[in-house]
C-alpha cells in the first residue's frame, strides 16, 4: 500500500504529472515536459521512457530551436474522446484520440431551439454513429465535451436564460447526455469551448490571456486568463453582447436597451439590410457580399466592428488580454471587420493595454467550438486510467525516488 510521501506515491504523482502536461498539451519535446512540470530532465527521461515501454506514450524524433529532439504524445490507442457542439442551426460532434488527433467530424442541421428531447436524439445517433465509422472499442471513450449556445449554472449544471433556449431551459445537458451515453460529459457555453479550441489548436496558441469574441445569433465571449477558461461563480462570466452602448437604444432580448448584441448580432444586422437585399440574408452571405465590394454591406459590417471594438476596449481597461481572437462567420469578412475593431480599441481602450494587444480572425473558423469540447473532455478526464494497466507506475525497490 502507498503511503503519502513514499517512494512509490511520489513517483506516482511525476508520473501523473508529466502524462497531464502531455495530455493538455497534445505533445511536447522532453525539455517542454521539464520546463511544464518543474521536473529535472534526467527525471523526465526517466520517465518518458517508462511511458514509452508501458504503452502510455509515443516518442519521435523532432527538432527544436535547431537542435534534435524527442517529441512525446500520448499513444493513439490510449483512448478517445468526443465532441459535441450545439448551434443555434446546427449539431456538430467530432470523435479524437488522447494525442490530440481528430478521428471523425460531421455536422447536420438542427434547429437547437425546438426540443432539447429531439436535439440528444440526434447527438446521441451521431456519436453512435462516428463510434462506429471510426472503428474504436467503445470501451476507450474517456470522456465527452458539449458546447450549448446558453449559460450553465456552474454548480447545478442546469441551463438557463428562457430568452436564449426557450426550450431547453432548466435542463441539465451534461446528465441527459451522459444518461444516455454511459460515460462522463462535461458541459460549457460555445463562447468558452471557441476560445478552448482556439488556445489549443488555433489563433490563440502560445498565449495564456486572450478573449475569444462570437458573434452569432447572440455575442458572448470566451475569456482565458492565465491559461484557463474562466467562468466567474455563476458561469456568466464573458456575456460581453450586454455591454450597454445606447441607454436609448434597441430593447434586448435581456430587457435592457443598447446592449452590444443590439448592434451587432444577426437577428438586429440583417433586417438593415433587408430593402436593399431582401429577406434571405444570412451574415455569412453578407461577409462574402462585402468581400466582393457590395457597399452596403461592407458598410454594416465595419459598424458592426466599430461597436464590437468598443466592447472590446472595456475587455482590455478590465482584464488586459494579450489577443482577442474574433470567431463566428464575421471573422471570414478579414481586415474589413479587424480594422474597425482595431479602430475602437484605439479610441477607447487605455493606451498601453491598446499597444499590447493583437486582433485576430480564429483559425478554425466553424470548428472551434466542437474542437474546444474535444479539448474541454481531454482537460477534464484523469490520468489514472491512462497508467493503471498500462505497465507505467511500478517502481522496484532500488530504484531511487524522482524528483
Amino acid at each position: 500500500m502507498e503511503t503519502p510521501g513514499s517512494q512509490s506515491s511520489l513517483h506516482r504523482a511525476n508520473l501523473e504529472r508529466v502524462v497531464r502536461a502531455v495530455r493538455l498539451a497534445g505533445s511536447l519535446t522532453q525539455a517542454e515536459i521539464a520546463r511544464t512540470t518543474g521536473l529535472s530532465a534526467a527525471t523526465v527521461s526517466n520517465i518518458v521512457r517508462e511511458l514509452k515501454d508501458g504503452g502510455t506514450v509515443e516518442v519521435t524524433p523532432t527538432s527544436a530551436g535547431g537542435r534534435r529532439a524527442r517529441s512525446v504524445s500520448l499513444s493513439g490507442d490510449a483512448g478517445i474522446v468526443i465532441g459535441v457542439d450545439f448551434g443555434h442551426t446546427h449539431l456538430r460532434v467530432a470523435v479524437g484520440n488522447l494525442a490530440h488527433q481528430v478521428l471523425a467530424e460531421e455536422s447536420e442541421p438542427l434547429d437547437v431551439d425546438a426540443s432539447a428531447a429531439q436535439g440528444f436524439d440526434r447527438a446521441e445517433e451521431l456519436v453512435e454513429r462516428l463510434i462506429v465509422a471510426t472503428g474504436v472499442d467503445r470501451a476507450k471513450v474517456a470522456g465527452v465535451g458539449l458546447g450549448v449556445p446558453g449559460p450553465i449554472d456552474v454548480e447545478s449544471g442546469t441551463l438557463g436564460s428562457t430568452s436564449i433556449l426557450p426550450g431547453w431551459s432548466g435542463t441539465k445537458p451534461a446528465e441527459e447526455l451522459a444518461r444516455r451515453l454511459g460515460v462522463p460529459v462535461h458541459v460549457d457555453n460555445d463562447a468558452n469551448l471557441g476560445a478552448l479550441g482556439e488556445l489549443v489548436w488555433g489563433s490563440g496558441r502560445g498565449v495564456k490571456d486572450l478573449a475569444y469574441i462570437k458573434v452569432a445569433s447572440g455575442v458572448g465571449a470566451g475569456l482565458v486568463i492565465s491559461g484557463k477558461i474562466y467562468r466567474g461563480p455563476g458561469g456568466t462570466a464573458g456575456e460581453i453582447g450586454h455591454i450597454t452602448l445606447d441607454e436609448s437604444g434597441p430593447v434586448c432580448r435581456c430587457g435592457n436597451r443598447g446592449c452590444l448584441e443590439t448592434f451587432t448580432a444577426a437577428r438586429y444586422v440583417l433586417p438593415l439590410l433587408t430593402s436593399s437585399h431582401g429577406t434571405d440574408l444570412t451574415m455569412e452571405k453578407v461577409v462574402r457580399l462585402a468581400r466582393d465590394g457590395d457597399p452596403g454591406c461592407r458598410r454594416v459590417v465595419a459598424d458592426v466592428g466599430r461597436h464590437i471594438g468598443s466592447g472590446v476596449a472595456n475587455l482590455c481597461n478590465l482584464l488586459n488580454p494579450s489577443r482577442v481572437v474574433l470567431g463566428g462567420d464575421l471573422a471570414e469578412a478579414g481586415e474589413l471587420v479587424l480594422g474597425p475593431i482595431r479602430e475602437s480599441v484605439g479610441r477607447y481602450a487605455i493606451p498601453s493595454a491598446a499597444r499590447q494587444l493583437s486582433v485576430l480572425p480564429g483559425a478554425l473558423g466553424g470548428r472551434a467550438e466542437v474542437l474546444g469540447a474535444l479539448a474541454l473532455a481531454l482537460s477534464e478526464m484523469g490520468d489514472s486510467m491512462l497508467l493503471d494497466g498500462s505497465g507505467a507506475g511500478t517502481v522496484p525497490a532500488a530504484t531511487p525516488a524522482f524528483t
